[in-house]
């Protein structure tokens, strides 16, 4: 049977295949079809002048993203993706007072790659090991001290989606020491309820995006930026220039200190292309209309993620072999993590029974999303028993 949610992704064709990247890319609704085609009539209508639609686009994806955060659109900064911002950022700190960041094992790519970079360069990287996951926070603010540059965290493990909690404790450290924090909600963000008074972090900077849990596709990032922040990236766009562009002269803005708004502002980049925007705020529009809130999709993926344990529980499988990396449900995020020395064999395996999933080293994450119904979860789980069995 299908989910009645399924009729607008027709496209994705999510009812003729199970799509179990839920946690990495989920489908985009049909009215996303429609909104990027909207962009390219709108640059042929307009030419250059596109651009006051564009920037309406934007503010409205900004509002979206805001919304998610329990935060104001003025405090989120857009980009293509999260590499972008994130060396924004890190172009902003005071490198040469400050040379040592703490960061965790369990960091996704984007950090943990441009941190290593930066260890040949000599600054200090200190990896707090992510498990266990319990007392993860702590461990982080325990590494906190006054020659600390930056505090890089997760707020979800990209392997196994086990939440962290206790993030505040983070917060305060980083607080007491003047630390600048961010945290990597990508895996967070539409899948758990996320907002940054509640969760104690209203000081940190967040960054994530629409890839996965959204539905937004490429392109549609953000920085979310605490009220009251002055920073001056190195790495800056010109779209930062918006708040005096037009009261400074060519020559007086090359005879002047290059200067910057406060605020998300600061974190603008510069020409871009606005595609992105028009889908990403036509899916947030949608969500609204179909009532799919951040409570309402959490309850439907804690749902969906517990028929999928359940299932692979009734199968008995020989651990060895495959075996869900346990947790209580109210810590997992938006997928269920299987570990298996054959991860990515199974990942192979099940595409050939037209069932998406995905490994990260030894895990197989399975990943449902809110127009995925019960019978394929199940049917899913039937095909998972039958490629274990010939491994």
């Amino acid at each position: 049977m299908s989910n009645p949610l399924a009729a607008h992704y027709s496209r994705f064709r999510v009812s003729e295949r199970i799509l179990l990247t839920g946690h990495s890319h989920q489908a985009w609704p049909d009215v996303a079809f429609e909104a990027q085609q909207r962009a390219w009539l709108d640059a042929a209508e307009l030419v250059d002048d596109k651009w006051d639609r564009a920037f309406e686009q934007a503010a409205r994806v900004r509002a979206g993203f805001a919304r998610l955060l329990g935060d104001r659109p003025e405090n989120i900064a857009l980009g293509q993706n999260t590499h972008e911002l994130v060396t924004r950022w890190l172009s902003a700190l005071p490198f040469k007072t400050r040379r040592r960041i703490v960061t965790t094992t369990g960091e996704f790519h984007t950090i943990r790659r441009q941190l290593d970079r930066l260890a040949e360069e000599g600054i200090e990287i200190v990896r707090v090991p992510a498990r266990p996951v319990e007392e993860l926070s702590v461990r982080v603010a325990r590494e906190v001290d006054d020659q600390t540059l930056a505090v890089m965290v997760s707020s979800v493990l990209f392997e196994t989606a086990e939440i962290v909690p206790g993030l505040n404790r983070v917060a305060a450290g980083c607080e007491a020491y003047g630390v600048p924090l961010l945290v990597d909600a990508y895996h967070h963000l539409n899948v758990v309820t996320f907002d940054v008074r509640t969760m104690g972090i209203e000081g940190a900077f967040v960054t994530g995006g629409g890839y996965k849990y959204c539905q937004l596709g490429e392109g549609n990032c953000f920085l979310r930026v605490p009220s009251e922040t002055h920073l001056r990236p190195v790495l800056t766009g010109w779209f930062s220039e918006f708040h005096e562009f037009h009261r400074l002269g060519v020559a007086n803005r090359h005879a002047t200190a290059v200067s910057y708004p406060s605020g998300a502002a600061a974190f603008a980049g510069a020409t871009y292309d606005p595609t992105s925007h028009y889908r990403a705020a036509a899916v947030f529009d949608f969500h609204a209309a179909q009532g799919l809130t951040a409570d309402r999709l959490r309850a439907i993926s804690v749902h969906q993620v517990g028929v999928l344990e359940n299932a692979i529980a009734a199968l008995d499988l020989d651990p060895s072999k495959a075996r869900v990396v346990e947790m209580p449900a109210e810590r997992r995020a938006g997928f269920l993590a299987v570990r298996s020395p054959h991860a990515s064999d199974l990942v192979r395996a099940l595409r050939g029974e037209a069932v998406s999933a995905d490994s990260r080293g030894d895990v197989l994450r399975l990943g449902p999303a809110p127009y995925i119904s019960d019978e394929q979860l199940h049917e899913a789980v039937a095909k998972l028993s039958r490629v274990v069995t010939v491994l």
